[in-house]
């Protein structure tokens, strides 16, 4: 069957991969000149790669590992030492470490907490202990009854003090949703300390070894178009345009550059785009439907992300760091965590901006000036008054709406992607699947979508291999 696919992000991508492992046709459409999404990245005029976002890969990511090694480019994830590193603001230029020992789960996190003095106390360690217990061995029935509360208010119930959420979960809650502890839903960071405490290397960190356009997305083009499938850059969706009974009839591509428009007709259709953009593509006929309508309850969160290439190297840390910032949310120095970047004598940090609601408006200087204000408490020997670091050149992308904001009560509008129209689907972290707004969660929507299809629509030349790579879609999202 042929599948007409709106949005190649990693949702549409690997959604089209496994349609095609099922013997179907996927027709990809993306809006803009390049591949990926929320993980596209551009070359500048000078060759460098630059990025939409900070992408780290986790232990924890079963369906995108499983995605790689079907790729055969497992290979090109870098994995870093089994750590997580924070600046310590009080102390400018210095860093506090947990570091995981070979151990089983979860005994590995709790030596890695227990060995830390820098950041907590052995009273906060007792506190943090308890408060976390309840969510650790009643399991994620319990964790996701928890999503009427921000992680600010199930940490007071719990009897965890202002303290420890200042010291670990501020810089936990930027990293997962781009928002401070007191807005996000204590579902998404209960779900992802259940993850990376329960599986031994689920908090264990890599890096890919360039740009994600060309060693991530760029196969899975490959992998598509060999098997059959297209995938067609520049080609808008304008319009879902439906028969008389709700149903899609085809997708409207707007023209280009003096072209006229085109309908795009398949058997199924699929929207991978995010929800905001999904939600303004509404038909008239369907915005009445309770499905439909709970997706007005989701909505994009701005980010920010910036590249920043100096003179000289300013760390030689190979690792994700955490800012505790109350600008900053995360960064790395890509120079040392990825071979595709590596420069031994030049540093080019990649930050990532948020909460970036007040900034998402502002202009390329002010922010850059205000990053460049907080890198001088990060690297206060780099940027002194004597010699200070020059910069070379930079990048600000901005991205209004980025995963959805994942706030209390947010869970209750996640749409299955089987919609009430017959023919029409959809794919994109923001639907129900448990790994939230994430890259993982963005590859396990896809495959669960087209599982959805290849059960809905069984076809005689798909393998039984290829069934069971599908199956296994479901036993990720249920375990």
């Amino acid at each position: 069957m042929r599948v007409a696919i709106a949005g190649a992000g990693l949702a549409g991508l690997s959604c089209a991969k496994y349609l095609t492992d099922a013997g179907h046709t996927p027709i990809v459409l993306e809006s803009r000149d390049t591949l990926g999404g929320l993980v596209a990245a551009w070359k500048d005029a000078d060759g460098d790669w630059y990025e939409t976002g900070l992408h780290v890969f986790f232990g924890a990511y079963p369906n995108m590992l499983q995605l790689l090694k079907e790729l055969g480019i497992e290979d090109r994830l870098q994995w870093k030492q089994h750590t997580m590193i924070f600046n310590q603001p009080e102390k400018p230029g210095t860093y506090s470490r947990f570091d995981f020992p070979d151990l089983p789960a979860p005994l590995n996190g709790i030596v890695a907490i227990l060995r830390n003095n820098d950041m907590l106390t052995w009273s906060e360690k007792i506190q943090l202990a308890k408060g976390l217990l309840p969510a650790m061995i009643r399991g994620q029935q319990y964790v996701e009854k928890t999503d009427k509360y921000t992680f600010s208010e199930w940490l007071k119930h719990q009897g965890v003090s202002d303290e420890v959420q200042q010291d670990i979960f501020i810089a936990a809650s930027k990293s997962l949703n781009f928002i401070n502890p007191d807005e996000i839903s204590a579902v998404v960071l209960l779900t992802a300390l259940r993850a990376f405490l329960q599986e031994k290397n689920g908090s264990k960190m890599a890096f890919l070894d360039g740009s994600p356009t060309e060693r991530l997305c760029s196969p899975l083009e490959d992998y598509i178009t060999a098997r059959g499938g297209e995938i067609r850059l520049k080609a808008p969706l304008k319009e879902i345009l439906t028969d008389a009974d709700g149903t899609v009839s085809g997708f409207l591509i707007r023209g280009l550059d003096g072209a006229e428009d085109e309908v795009l007709t398949a058997d199924l259709y699929i929207s991978a785009m995010s929800v905001d953009c999904l939600k303004v593509m509404l038909p008239p006929a369907w915005k009445h439907m309770e499905y439909f309508q709970k997706l007005e309850g989701l909505e994009g969160v701005p980010v920010i992300n910036l590249q920043l290439w100096f003179d000289r190297k300013l760390t030689d840390i190979d690792q994700l760091l955490f800012s505790r910032s109350s600008l900053l949310s995360v960064y790395a120095d890509m120079s040392n965590t990825c071979r595709g970047y590596a420069d031994p004598n030049r540093s080019m940090l990649e930050l990532v901006l948020a909460p970036a609601q007040d900034w998402i408006s502002k202009s390329e200087t002010e922010i850059l000036q205000v990053t460049l204000a907080e890198l001088q408490k990060l690297f206060p020997t780099h940027f002194g008054e004597d010699n200070p670091a020059k910069l070379l050149k930079y990048h600000v992308v901005k991205t209004p709406r980025s995963v959805y904001k994942a706030t209390p009560g947010c869970q209750q509008w996640r749409p299955d992607q089987k919609t009430p129209i017959a023919n029409f689907y959809l794919a994109g972290s923001y639907t129900m699947q448990r790994f939230l707004g994430s890259m993982e969660g963005a590859v396990l929507s896809g495959k669960l979508t087209a599982q959805a299809i290849a059960v809905a629509y069984p076809l005689a030349n798909a393998s039984s291999l290829q069934m069971q790579t599908l199956q296994s879609a479901t036993n990720a999202a249920t375990a």
